[in-house]
């Protein structure tokens, strides 16, 4: 059975004989859901965060190796160790310009960086150009994508029985959501209802 099969057709990327590695960083929604489709595909998970107890909820959600970049700014020179200095295959890039270097740095040769959003760092932060040549690796941006795309993820969703990490705030507390939200102690989604 094809990795687009155990999803649903979610992943169209060819399997080869190595278990991929990813790298996540933080233990927002997008991150956390992303180790979760990672390990649904059978990549060994690399995730980033900034405390021990987040760390031990992405241990719960398959990471297979937590790093404290709190207590290792250089997480990427750690990425690398963790791979026998292979180096990742992809980087779920959320940090932005305060991170991009790094992210490029634990890159396997030919291996990629998905963009989306730039939560947790300031903008204004130089890219050398030289982390972008000679090691075959690229850089794209991840879209909302097509319809088709879309119920192939809620069915890998439906499939392997993924559930969204949230903690919801009624309306009336929305500043405190927003507080919760800045503070950087939320895991998974902010999400404010309403009615």
């Amino acid at each position: 059975m094809g990795r687009g099969d155990r999803l649903g057709g979610a992943d169209r990327t060819p399997s080869n004989d190595r278990r991929h590695t990813v790298l996540t960083q933080g233990s927002g929604g997008v991150s956390v859901f992303a180790l979760q489709f990672a390990r649904v595909l059978g990549a060994r998970v690399i995730a980033t965060t900034s405390t021990a107890e987040k760390a031990e909820r992405l241990k719960a959600f398959g990471a297979s190796e937590v790093i404290n970049y709190a207590e290792t700014p250089d997480w990427d020179a750690k990425a690398r160790v963790l791979t026998d200095g292979r180096g990742v295959d992809c980087v779920v890039e959320i940090g932005g310009p305060g991170t991009i270097a790094k992210s490029l740095r634990a890159l396997a040769v030919g291996g990629h960086v998905s963009l989306i959003g730039a939560s947790l760092s300031p903008s204004g932060t130089m890219l050398d150009p030289l982390l972008l040549t000679g090691r075959g690796i690229t850089v794209g941006a991840i879209s909302v994508g097509s319809r088709a795309d879309f119920e192939a993820m809620n069915r890998a969703i439906t499939l392997h029985r993924l559930r969204p990490v949230f903690r919801t705030f009624p309306f009336a507390e929305a500043k405190a959501a927003y507080r919760h939200f800045e503070g950087r102690g939320h895991f998974g989604k902010v999400v404010i209802t309403h009615g």
